[in-house]
């Protein structure tokens, strides 16, 4: 057995106790969906395939030679942090 507790009370709370945290759990991910604070973040990711070559691949309209072509003729990447410790902060408060 994997626990000391093996009276049938003790797995009747141990249910009940499951069954709150995934209650939590979605009611905090509720609130998380109605703040549509992460959803900014997603938006704000994506948002070079609204425009240009990212609008083109979305749409099929481009092929792989000439995201290649594109991309050879671009400069260095601009690097755009993904914020992930911000994120994680932000979820974490949710869970107080």
């Amino acid at each position: 057995m994997r626990r000391s507790s093996n009276d049938p009370l003790d797995f009747f709370h141990a249910h009940i106790g499951g069954m709150d945290a995934f209650a939590r759990g979605l009611l905090i991910a509720k609130r998380m969906t109605d703040d549509k604070v992460f959803s900014k973040f997603m938006q704000e990711r994506s948002s070079s395939y609204a425009s240009g070559i990212g609008a083109a691949i979305m749409t099929g309209q481009v092929g792989m030679e000439e995201v290649e072509k594109w991309v050879m003729n671009q400069k260095y990447p601009v690097l755009q942090s993904g914020r992930q410790e911000m994120r994680d902060n932000i979820l974490n408060s949710y869970s107080q």
